[in-house]
């Protein structure tokens, strides 16, 4: 049986195509999976899909009628797939429910000191011989508050990081983690987590209940001179109102390695094109704004956990083996 794979990186077809290897053949490509590039995969009965991949009802019906019986997603969330459909159509449906939190909380510290201490503005500067500090003070993170939204295993990492610093924790969830509690971590409400923070952190899914968690009002309700990291899912932020909220001249940094209308420009070079999304334009023109391309679990470890369980759901699936990894079973 062949693989197709779409959405594949150029570093990581190596990675998949060795770990696929005495188990099955794998056609890696580089394009994603949407409504236009899903003719492709007629005739393969299972395909392996990126984060920023559209599997709504439509490409669904287009993969069943294809052959395709069985989805294999190379990420852990799965806001962007239809399950209900996917049901419906008797296709199988496998994710990655686990790979290292560091890589994610790592990153996310990564941003939140490059837009504290003006690192990117810094850099360029020095390639053009300006070594003056005007504008680049930053603040220390011991003894400052940050609010952790969301402490499963990717917030806990992230909060003993925090804890290093030396900072007071708050958090906010919807279970405790005792972990961070161990670690000193308060857990408060949402508005008073907001309103304390210095630093705040988004490591919660992207479901129903969580779209926009931080609105307008949010936003509001956050310190003007706070920093706001987002490196989960870009559809937590309303991002229209962030956009109003940096035009005013409110906070100190905000980092995002997610942005909530990703598809279609993550992960492709757009560089010699228009670009129409205007709320992404003015966005990167803030000089207090970071934005990555959707790359905090992009490690080495990380890739390598998410490729072998992606090998394994596809094996798991042949053998008719369920595992956490399954969201909809074979029928």
């Amino acid at each position: 049986m062949e693989i197709l794979a779409f959405g594949v990186q150029a570093d990581e077809k190596p990675l998949i195509e060795n770990a696929f290897a005495g188990h099955h053949e794998v056609r890696c490509l580089d394009v994603f999976l949407n409504e236009d590039t899903v003719p492709i995969a007629s005739g393969y009965e299972v395909v392996s899909t990126s984060v920023n991949a559209e599997l709504g009802a439509r490409v669904l019906e287009v993969l069943a009628a294809g052959g395709t019986r069985m989805v294999a997603q190379r990420s852990t969330g799965y806001n962007n797939i239809d399950l209900g459909a996917a049901e419906r159509l008797g296709l199988t449906i496998a994710r990655v429910s686990y790979y290292s939190p560091y890589s994610v909380a790592e990153f996310a510290w990564t941003l939140a000191m490059a837009v504290n201490r003006r690192v990117v503005r810094a850099s360029t500067r020095t390639r053009d011989f300006d070594f003056r500090l005007h504008g680049l003070m930053g603040r220390d993170m011991h003894g400052r508050t940050v609010g952790v939204l969301g402490t499963g295993k990717i917030g806990e990492a992230f909060t003993r990081i925090a804890h290093g610093f030396g900072m007071r924790l708050l958090g906010w969830d919807v279970t405790e983690n005792p972990v961070c509690r161990e670690l000193g971590m308060e857990y408060v409400p949402k508005e008073q987590l907001l309103a304390e923070s210095d630093l705040i952190s988004l490591h919660v899914p992207l479901m129903p209940e969580t779209t926009h968690l931080l609105d307008a009002d949010a936003l509001k309700a956050m310190k003007d001179d706070a920093i706001l990291v987002n490196s989960s899912r870009g559809g937590l932020i309303d991002t229209a109102a962030l956009v109003t909220e940096l035009r005013a001249g409110r906070f100190a940094g905000v980092g995002l390695d997610v942005y909530e209308a990703e598809a279609g420009l993550f992960y492709v070079d757009r560089s010699l094109e228009a670009i129409e999304d205007d709320t992404l334009a003015r966005l990167v023109t803030f000089p207090n704004v970071l934005v990555t391309s959707h790359q905090a679990y992009y490690t080495e470890d990380a890739v390598g956990q998410i490729i072998d369980a992606t090998v394994k759901n596809v094996l798991d699936y042949e053998a008719g083996r369920r595992s956490e990894n399954v969201l909809v079973p074979r029928s």
